[in-house]
């Protein structure tokens, strides 16, 4: 492996121009296929093999004109103080709205308030419910702006008026925090090298990266279903992975240059040593992400492949346009210590007798191996405690800010018709095989009417065969609440009981009752997706370091990194620590995909690090240092780096902490404090300290197993050969056997 990635860095540092001509033209294609490619039309949100979708594809077969996936929208209307909806001149204003709204063309039906039902017993509170063909994505811009024309003419009428629904779906928004994420990036970048322009490089090649990742996801999104959430992900990975590859790569070349080697020779070592570490970190990142199809959810599947693909670029990039730009740079990226004029005056580096603060840390971790390893052990199990009161759910318009329409209408429906009514079940009675379909029906009624936590139970409405009716039940507590869904388990425990009765099959389905059925899917595939995940990254991580405790240490690391992460989660977004520093108007239970989706991205990241700083041990280890003295060596050329690698990482999480989607504004906050524990807790204190107390012990591997695992030669010993500034093409062709 060193030796192939020395060839390719050293092939592409000549061909310099070769290697940034084939980059460039795989931006400008991803580019223009970005451009022409057709809008994506709707992102399908299916959960295969649960009832709520069993039942959603019962409607689209028996009810072929309803339009389940089309978009809705609740355009809701309050009555002034001192007046009810049901005033004459008020009466008038909705209904006039009614009529507006029923003229749009992609409009299927527009529901009366004064002949549904839709007023509040109070009066003060009324709705008119809108259905479109189309889904929420895929409404035109003049079907929104004649939905918000409507409701301005009500409100000119006096009406206070407000509209929930998908039909306002928008694109989330990242912030402005976004830019000064991959900002901070780039002063981290200046610090670490002590020069712009090999700072400048990780942050090119990265966004050179994620253009071509997202620009293909985008060229891409129409043909394979793609959302906006994808190419956010993408991003927000690629941005992170980019930058740190190459920060890898760029400090192990000054590194070489600093032990007076020339520009090309360094190149290679480079990209043979820190190189190795880079694939198989990468690697790692990749089955995680690519593992999410475990889970069987298509748009998490999508997503993870998504973003797998944006890392392997990531990758690439490094190996490849990485040597190449350094070619282009030449004497501008100085050695390992020395900095450029702007900056410093390209003053040599000292040789100082003091050793660095990476060197002086391991030697403290070294002497006090046990202390350390408690103090990390009860610090992450201290903030992994909120774990511990973890709830689950998807976020609905009750988690939007509130100064959005869409959270008014939803506070608005609740002050008048109940906590539950911005939740409604939707129960569908299949009665093909019963021999009283309408029997069925009204036995179904009956037995959902008295139960616990019910407040409504509308009449059954059959289909045109009659073969088939839905029921509309509105519980008397908020979506996401436990109530809720003890109800829905208990209206299909009396499904069963219905079935045997009458032959009907009863299915209950409805945004609730999906947010439900995601995340029971998603805890059952949660042990899977560990088992698969951490399963072929720890083979992997043993083909790396040649040993069994090394990566067994590295995953018992990363469970308590994601358990304390969790709990930091659970503490801002469903306890509200913090919240109001973090953007959450809301607190609430935490998005279902969370756990199993910090376990996939999280595991990839945190071997990063480990990989990166266990392989410069590894390679002290193999050529001839002491187990402890390996500790202080990996650290004393690896801790700056990955201190800087996290940093960025945190800095490029957290800006996504901006978005006004909850969904993403999670995941960023969840990525970046995870990464500090797994950086700064686990890698640089608990790591260090397992690895000084194991000595010898950590690097053994039994004789068997030595014989059968393939050497892929991370450490770079292969490359002892290459110390001579040219190689004869003799030796190269045997390094290529070898």
């Amino acid at each position: 492996m060193a030796t192939f990635l020395y060839k390719l860095g050293r092939l592409a540092f000549r061909r310099r121009h070769f290697v940034a001509l084939i980059w460039v033209a795989l931006l400008t294609l991803a580019g223009v296929g970005a451009a022409s490619a057709p809008a994506p039309g709707t992102t399908s949100f299916s959960i295969p093999g649960t009832e709520a979708q069993k039942a959603f594809d019962l409607l689209e077969e028996r009810f072929p004109g309803m339009s389940a996936d089309g978009a809705t929208a609740r355009v809701v209307f309050k009555a002034p103080a001192g007046e009810k909806m049901t005033d004459a001149e008020n009466k008038a204003t909705v209904q006039k709205t009614v009529k507006e709204l029923s003229t749009g063309s992609e409009v299927t039906s527009v529901a009366d308030p004064y002949q549904a039902g839709a007023v509040s017993k109070s009066g003060s509170v009324a709705y008119a419910s809108v259905k479109y063909d189309v889904s929420g994505m895929e409404l035109q811009d003049s079907s929104r702006e004649a939905l918000q024309d409507a409701a301005e003419h009500a409100r000119d009428a006096g009406l206070t008026v407000e509209i929930g629904g998908d039909a306002l779906q928008a694109t989330p928004e990242t912030g402005s925090t976004e830019i000064i994420g991959i900002a901070m990036a780039a002063v981290v970048l200046v610090i670490t090298f002590g020069s712009l322009l090999a700072a400048g490089l990780p942050l090119l090649t990265a966004i050179i990266g994620v253009g071509i990742g997202v620009s293909s996801i985008a060229a891409l999104a129409s043909t394979l279903d793609l959302g906006s959430t994808t190419s956010t992900l993408a991003t927000m990975i690629g941005l992170a992975v980019g930058i740190d590859y190459a920060l890898f790569i760029v400090s192990r070349y000054r590194a070489e240059l600093a032990e007076g080697r020339d520009r090309e020779e360094a190149a290679g070592r480079a990209v043979g040593t820190a190189g190795s570490a880079v694939v198989f970190a990468g690697l790692t990142v990749v089955i995680a992400l690519v593992g999410l199809a475990v889970v069987n959810i298509p748009m998490l599947t999508k997503m993870g492949v998504a973003a797998a693909g944006t890392v392997a670029i990531a990758v690439l990039i490094a190996l490849t346009l990485i040597p190449a730009l350094l070619g282009y740079a030449g004497r501008k990226v100085r050695p390992a210590g020395q900095k450029s004029k702007l900056l410093g005056g390209g003053r040599a580096a000292k040789k100082a007798d003091r050793p660095n603060m990476g060197t002086r840390w391991a030697s403290f971790v070294v002497r006090r191996p046990l202390a350390v390893l408690l103090v990390g052990i009860v610090g992450l199990g201290a903030a992994a405690i909120p774990a511990t009161s973890l709830e689950l759910g998807l976020p609905d318009d009750g988690s939007q800010p509130t100064s959005t329409t869409q959270r008014r209408a939803y506070d608005t429906l609740s002050e008048g018709f109940g906590p539950g009514f911005n939740g409604p079940l939707m129960v569908v009675v299949d009665a093909k095989g019963s021999a009283d379909p309408e029997a069925a029906f009204a036995e179904t009624g009956d037995r959902i009417k008295a139960l616990d936590n019910v407040v409504t139970v509308t009449p059954a409405a059959p289909n045109k065969a009659g073969d088939t009716a839905t029921i509309t039940v509105i519980p008397d507590a908020k979506p996401s609440s436990v109530t809720t869904e003890e109800l829905v388990h208990s209206i299909r425990d009396a499904g069963a009981g219905i079935a045997a009765e009458t032959d009907a099959e009863v299915l209950v389905t409805g945004a609730t009752a999906m947010n439900i059925d995601v995340s029971q899917k998603l805890n059952d595939a949660l042990i899977p997706y560990l088992i698969l995940v951490v399963g072929l990254a720890f083979l992997l991580l043993i083909v790396v370091f040649r040993s069994i405790l090394v990566p067994l240490k590295a995953a018992l690391g990363f469970l308590l990194s994601v358990m304390a992460a969790l709990g930091a989660v659970v503490a801002v977004f469903q306890w509200g620590w913090l919240s109001g520093l973090m953007g959450v108007e809301e607190t609430g239970p935490v998005m279902s995909m969370m756990p199993i989706f910090m376990v996939g991205v999280v595991f990839g990241l945190a071997m990063d690090y480990e990989v990166f700083l266990v392989t410069r041990m590894r390679e002290a280890y193999v050529h001839g240092e002491k187990p402890s003295q390996a500790v202080v060596t990996g650290f004393k050329y690896g801790a700056r780096v990955v201190t800087a690698a996290a940093v960025i990482m945190m800095a490029v999480f957290a800006g996504f902490i901006g978005s006004s989607e909850s969904m993403i504004k999670m995941i960023g906050f969840g990525l970046a404090i995870a990464v500090f524990f797994d950086a700064f807790v686990v890698r640089m204190a608990i790591v260090p300290a397992v690895l000084a107390l194991l000595g010898k012990r950590a690097w053994w591997l039994p004789k068997w197993l030595d014989r059968v695992l393939p050497n892929v030669d991370v450490e770079g010993e292969g490359l002892r050969a290459h110390d001579r500034k040219d190689v004869d093409p003799d030796e190269e062709k045997e390094l290529v056997r070898a």
